[in-house]
């Protein structure tokens, strides 16, 4: 499943779930529109475990639309009964340019669409749950109100998810220095630039990178050379691979991996 959902098999058997490309016309803001589905009539409920990415996700259920900003911890849903969700996931820095001032203020937060967006969420998000709705009529609804935001363009945001894609896509990036002669800017401005568009650190980025790389990297299946994979990831040993992993995700890697 990727995306930073935890015991991805365990996942695929208790819900569903789809990634749909934005338009043209929100591809430098939006990353993807995601739905999940679930039907555990007749079965116990299920806690979904994510570890989130640097990134806003806007969310259209029954209770209604939501903005969640970037979850510094492990977000742990409850699904039960029957349900779907639609999701936005902006790139990172893309919530920039709706929000109009620091998405930080948003760090572990949910704060209904509505105070962002004004009445049209609440309207979007009818049409989403609309009964027998499906993806493409949800995602439809969802592109509607984000394009009637009419938004300007942003040079800033697109090249902030640009610098954070490199680090995602470049495990040798392991410092702020190297990513700041990367990027062409000084450490300050740079921490600055992320404190308004990502919310989090350039360092909270890199870290959390790692992070989701090891955890696929456990749930692949085959046996880890963890020795190798801290190597790999930047960590000074295997030790410290250990503790980060333990400390973020409550169980150590090999545990992890173990639960499949």
């Amino acid at each position: 499943m990727g995306a930073g959902v935890l015991h991805a098999r365990t996942a695929a058997a208790r819900l569903t779930l789809n990634r749909y490309p934005p338009s043209a016309g929100l591809a430098a803001l939006v990353n993807n529109y995601w739905t999940v589905r679930w039907d555990l009539r007749g079965q116990p409920p299920h806690e979904q475990a994510i570890l989130p990415h640097p990134t806003v996700n806007l969310a259209f259920e029954a209770a209604g639309a939501a903005v969640h900003g970037v979850d510094r911890k492990i977000f742990t849903r409850r699904i039960a009964e029957e349900g779907r969700v639609l999701g936005v996931r902006f790139r990172p820095g893309g919530f920039r340019p709706f929000y109009g001032r620091s998405v930080a203020a948003l760090n572990d937060r949910v704060v209904p669409a509505r105070s962002i967006f004004g009445p049209a969420a609440d309207e979007a998000c009818e049409a989403v749950m609309t009964d027998g709705a499906s993806d493409d009529a949800m995602v439809a609804a969802a592109e509607e109100l984000l394009l009637g935001q009419r938004v300007a363009a942003d040079p800033l945001a697109e090249r902030v998810a640009g610098i954070v894609e490199r680090i995602t896509a470049d495990p040798g990036l392991r410092r702020v220095t190297a990513l700041t002669e990367v990027a062409g800017m000084t450490e300050r401005r740079l921490q600055r630039l992320f404190a308004q568009y990502v919310g989090v650190s350039p360092k909270w980025v890199m870290r959390r990178a790692r992070l989701h790389e090891a955890a696929l990297r456990a749930e692949a299946g085959a046996d880890v050379d963890w020795p190798a994979l801290a190597l790999d990831l930047g960590y000074a040993d295997q030790a410290h691979l250990v503790r980060d992993f333990t400390a973020t995700l409550g169980v150590s890697p090999a545990r992890y991996a173990s639960r499949g």
